[in-house]
């Protein structure tokens, strides 16, 4: 049972269960698909706001924590200088396709749709590490290289959202962060005096996070990213990514043991909240999403990696320039962030509904990158 389990998370089967009953229901029935998510779910609030502002949080907490993992001593961000290739490449995944997302709007969009240049700059962590696995087998260096920009790019994804899409509608009020700040000082006094469980962070620091943000209409659900990196690490020789450790009791990694889990089966919320565009949708911004994701990851990733090796800072041992340029491919399965943010950058129904099938229509990377993979003779694909 407890495999079956895990197989079920492994494949994202929630989330994409999630996403197939969200568009069945929103193209056969869009009225009581729309009112499902707004009208009140549990209490006041709606559907979407639980899903968007409560449980994303804890979606981007377990984010945090692996950023924060990496970034410890012998975690695959530290020391930097055998960070600093994929490190690179991550900025070209995310400055590729915000400027081919900019160019092509400048051919063929319109001043409205500048917006949305943040959507494809995260790539999605779980479909980028299964496409990985296919392409190139379980054991290539290529799935660590991705894997860890996929973390970064999703870190600089986290930022964007905070700083590029607050509430069109209610302009931000600094005053607020100032609660936020609290919040980080009550986190740093609890891990000074070694508070080894991680509920009082979240109960207090987390909870006073969380209404900072919101009363400064800035995005809740990042609330955690900024209490997470306090909560109390194992001293370990190596962490790597995902890595589960079943002896660690650190707060840092019962947190994330303990709520990876329902953030897994929880996505089956996030894909029903947020998939659900009607077929009808597409429109010139599915396409800039689409072809940004397509073009500008594997692009910027390809060429800023390339770049990197030339000044001294190698591809990992057995990963060469054409495993590079299909990891560059896969970089560009931009789901989960891409539909979120896609959410947040239009408020008009139509245009975010485009944008979201764009999101979606980036799956065909995986089909892409198998042929690439295959062609050029990569790992498995060969």
């Amino acid at each position: 049972m407890k495999r079956r389990i895990n197989l079920l998370r492994e494949f994202s089967v929630p989330l994409l269960a999630g996403v197939v009953l969200a568009l069945a229901w929103a193209n056969l029935d869009p009225a009581g698909y729309d009112g499902f998510l707004h009208r009140p779910f549990l209490g006041p609030f709606t559907f979407h706001f639980l899903t968007n502002d409560i449980f994303m949080v804890f979606f981007f907490g377990i984010a945090a924590v692996e950023i924060t993992q990496s970034c410890l001593p012998g975690g695959d961000l530290n020391p930097p200088r055998k960070a600093v290739n994929p490190l690179l490449a991550t900025l070209g995944g995310v400055a590729g396709p915000a400027l081919v997302y900019l160019g092509l709007n400048h051919l063929i969009g319109s001043a409205e749709l500048a917006r949305g240049w943040g959507i494809p700059t995260a790539t999605d962590i779980a479909f980028a590490w299964l496409v990985a696995r296919l392409v190139f087998g379980s054991e290539h260096p290529a799935i660590s290289f991705l894997l860890l920009l996929a973390v970064a790019d999703d870190g600089i994804g986290l930022a964007i959202i905070a700083l590029f899409y607050p509430d069109p509608h209610s302009p931000v009020e600094p005053r607020w962060l100032l609660l936020l700040l609290g919040g980080m000082l009550l986190a740093y006094v609890l891990r000074r005096c070694h508070v080894r469980n991680y509920w009082p962070y979240l109960l207090a620091p987390g909870i006073m996070s969380w209404f900072g943000l919101h009363r400064a209409h800035l995005h809740p659900a990042l609330a955690l990213v900024f209490i997470v990196p306090f909560l109390v690490p194992a001293r370990r020789e190596k962490m790597h990514l995902f890595e589960d450790d079943p002896g660690d009791r650190s707060p840092l990694a019962r947190f994330e043991h303990e709520w990876k889990v329902v953030v897994d089966f929880g996505m089956f919320m996030f894909g029903l909240a947020n998939a659900g565009v009607r077929f009808s949708s597409a429109g010139t911004i599915t396409w800039l999403v689409f072809m940004a994701l397509l073009l500008g990851k594997c692009g910027g990733i390809f060429l800023l990696g390339s770049v990197a090796e030339r000044f001294g800072f190698p591809l990992p041992h057995g990963m060469r320039k054409k495993e590079l340029f299909v990891a560059g491919i896969i970089g560009g399965f931009g789901f989960t962030v891409a539909l979120f943010v896609s959410g947040e950058a239009f408020v008009d129904p139509v245009i975010q509904g485009a944008a979201k099938m764009g999101a979606m229509m980036s799956a065909a990377v995986a089909v892409v990158a198998l042929g690439a993979g295959r062609v050029l003779g990569v790992g498995r694909a060969s």
